[in-house]
């Protein structure tokens, strides 16, 4: 039996000051002089608080094949909205009984065969910064997950294959104002592996393909598109190797690939998918009879170009140039 317990508070402040519009294009910028702005004051935009606990427990029957998952989240939200004056606009408290439940059956020893479903209470969707209303909460939403799969344990590589669904409300630019009125769907297939399929080496590694929808909208020109920022397909790989002539010595390296994402619902925008490669090395020893620890790494080895992260409609995030990472750790 296992009793869990989280909490969370976050406070957003937001200040801004418009000057003159620049028209141009950020793959072929165009120059324009500075302009002088003047220093924003900072106002609290909205405000978050979420406290859940869970309580679950594993049964299990036929010397451990079958292991049946029960258990429950109580989970609250409390969300509040400001104006510039400081004042509450509006106010949100919600709170949740949700269920979970899992099944694992093992038909042999080194399969098993495995399904859940959660449900989830989530904060509210924060309007983005292209919204007249940008920085308001949304009241907080239920999510639906649904899981699938097999996995199978090779000796030294053990792999899992599974389909998912996972339900949640959705929020959309109508003109110029951000409303939580749509509902996004999101199904998949993951398969994931692993293990040390030779001595000394050693992978980890997944791929994921995506099949996101959105299924209810109060627009017909959004309803069946892609939702803002789910690719189509993500995958990484992640290995190391433990050189046997140099004892306490191993490389790593690393792939990451996401694809294509839209930046809004209506599939007019997008950024391209990109693939980044991290290479490093780690040497464990002894000083003064301490075990040691030295790192190195290059993130994004050769230095590509991408866009990172889709945060919100039209907001992105530069994905991390080359970097170099040196760090060392000592046990006392």
């Amino acid at each position: 039996m296992t009793l869990q317990g989280s909490g969370y508070r976050d406070r957003l402040k937001r200040g801004s000051s418009a000057g003159t519009d620049v028209l141009s294009n950020m793959y072929s910028p165009i120059e324009r002089p500075g302009q002088d702005l003047a220093k924003p004051g900072l106002a609290k935009v909205s405000e978050t608080e979420f406290y859940g606990g869970t309580l679950t427990d594993t049964l299990s029957v036929a010397d451990e094949r079958v292991l049946l998952l029960l258990g429950g989240r109580i989970q609250q939200v409390n969300s509040d909205n400001f104006s510039p004056t400081g004042a509450v606009t509006s106010s949100y408290a919600k709170s949740a009984i949700t269920p979970l439940v899992g099944l694992l059956v093992r038909p042999w020893k080194n399969v098993s065969v495995f399904a859940n479903r959660i449900e989830g209470l989530s904060k509210g969707d924060i309007a983005p910064q292209i919204a007249v209303n940008a920085g308001q909460i949304f009241a907080p939403y239920k999510s639906e997950q649904i899981e699938v799969g097999i996995k199978i344990d090779h000796g030294r590589l053990i792999t899992t294959l599974s389909v998912f669904q996972i339900k949640k409300p959705s929020g959309q630019l109508t003109g110029n104002v951000f409303a939580v009125d749509s509902e996004q769907r999101n199904r998949g297939l993951e398969l994931a592996l692993f293990g040390e399929p030779a001595s000394g080496v050693r992978l980890l590694g997944g791929v994921t393909l995506f099949d996101a929808e959105l299924t209810k909208t109060t627009s017909a020109a959004t309803l069946g598109n892609k939702p803002v920022g789910v690719p189509s397909l993500q995958a990484n790989l992640g290995a190391e190797w433990d050189m046997p002539w140099l004892p306490g010595f191993t490389l790593t390296g690393s792939l990451i690939h996401t694809g294509k994402r839209y930046i809004n619902q209506m599939n007019t925008q997008s950024v391209p998918s990109w693939t980044t490669f991290d290479f490093g090395a780690r040497y464990g020893t002894k000083v003064a009879g301490k075990s040691a620890t030295v790192r190195a790494s290059v993130l994004n080895a050769f230095d590509s170009n991408y866009w990172a992260g889709v945060a919100s409609f039209s907001t992105l995030s530069l994905g991390t140039p080359r970097t170099v990472l040196v760090s060392a750790t000592v046990d006392f």
